[in-house]
């Protein structure tokens, strides 16, 4: 799965890597050391995809009864048959920006997601680019106007995505099989595209993007633990991407 990830650029170097505009709250909330589930945070939709948008991990489908839950991943290799997402998988894709994403290992070496008691490692390329990963949007409006919208995971409460009808936009992140370097630490990875495959993902019909939905070569990809101080949403600072030495 794709759980937690980076975004430690400045909005300035993610503009020029997207050739989009971030608007000032995005500039002011860069830049991101451990972007969480239930957060607001900036994607590119194919509806505007010369713009940055702030949109809520954790998709919530437009035909959901309330605003509880949220998807934060979806499998690949069934997205395009999974209520929950296939009528975005269709129409509403998106980019998701990211210098590195987080996976966890515990201590007996099983690859489960992160707790407290266990070690997290940032991957990422070894020049720590800034990468896209493939995405889902979604726009879930109340039947009713609602007041006081919560947020769900974890993560600071912010009303970004919401409107004066309580509408909420949220997107999700697709996952596929691990590379050689992930597999050692989890048995799902985000799907990477490519930088020449990121306006096909935004643009094209179904058959096409299909053949994106694959595992990223790690020829130039590396993990390296970090401190658990990242297993709290809660900590956002730069030395969260320090690797450590003592594991």
């Amino acid at each position: 799965m794709c759980g937690r990830y980076t975004l430690s650029a400045s909005a300035s170097e993610l503009s020029d890597r997207f050739d989009a505009t971030a608007p000032p709250t995005i500039v002011d909330a860069l830049p991101r050391y451990n972007c969480a589930p239930g957060q607001t945070l900036p994607v590119i939709t194919n509806a505007n995809p010369n713009r940055f948008q702030e949109l809520k991990w954790g998709l919530i489908p437009s035909w959901a009864d309330d605003d509880t839950g949220g998807q934060i991943n979806a499998r690949a290799e069934t997205v395009a048959d999974k209520p929950t997402f296939a009528t975005a998988y269709e129409s509403q894709r998106c980019l998701v920006p990211a210098d590195g994403f987080y996976e966890w290992v515990s201590d007996d070496g099983d690859l489960k997601k992160g707790n407290d008691s266990k070690q997290p490692y940032r991957v990422a390329f070894t020049d720590d680019r800034i990468f896209a990963m493939a995405g889902l949007w979604e726009r879930w409006e109340p039947t009713h106007t609602q007041t006081g919208l919560g947020d769900f995971g974890a993560g600071e409460t912010d009303n970004t995505t919401t409107d004066a009808t309580g509408a909420i936009e949220s997107f999700t992140i697709l996952t596929t099989e691990p590379n050689e370097v992930v597999s050692s630490l989890h048995h799902r990875m985000a799907v990477v595209l490519p930088p020449e495959s990121e306006s096909a993902w935004l643009h094209e019909d179904t058959d096409t993007v299909e053949s994106l939905l694959t595992p990223y070569s790690g020829d130039k990809l590396e993990a390296y633990p970090v401190s658990t101080r990242v297993n709290s949403p809660e900590n956002d600072e730069s030395s969260l991407i320090d690797p450590i030495n003592d594991v």
